[in-house]
């Protein structure tokens, strides 16, 4: 046999291969709506507080989450356990009561504002602890 024959007794795969459809394929969801999340100067701002207690040894833990309509910076004792507190920005309450709220461990709002720096200022009493 020679070689040419033997080519044309393979078929020619070429016809039977045809482009993968996509229409019924999985497609990932599509985001309509931004996240939203903390600046940077807010972050600073934040993870400054957050040192001073770390250093003092009261908190050990952090979480920051960003969700479709809050952004949550959730500080723990201990990362097994539930928040401490949980300083959350709402930009649409930013009108109305203020984009800022701090909440404790039981869930009621210690401290809600227009301005971060006012509202962390919650914490002032407990640093007046930390230093005695």
């Amino acid at each position: 046999m020679t070689r040419g024959a033997a080519l044309a007794v393979l078929p020619d795969w070429g016809e039977n291969i045809r482009p993968m459809q996509t229409q019924n394929a999985v497609r990932p969801p599509s985001r309509s709506k931004e996240r939203v999340a903390f600046t940077r100067s807010e972050l600073t701002r934040i993870l400054g507080l957050y040192g001073q207690f770390v250093a003092a040894g009261d908190w050990r833990d952090y979480a920051i989450d960003c969700l479709e309509d809050v952004a949550v910076f959730s500080i723990f004792r201990r990362a097994s356990e539930m928040p401490l507190y949980r300083i959350e920005k709402r930009p649409a309450l930013a009108r109305k009561q203020g984009a800022y709220l701090v909440t404790s461990l039981s869930g009621g709002v210690l401290k809600r504002g227009h301005d971060l720096g006012q509202v962390l200022k919650v914490f002032d009493r407990q640093r007046i602890k930390l230093a005695t």
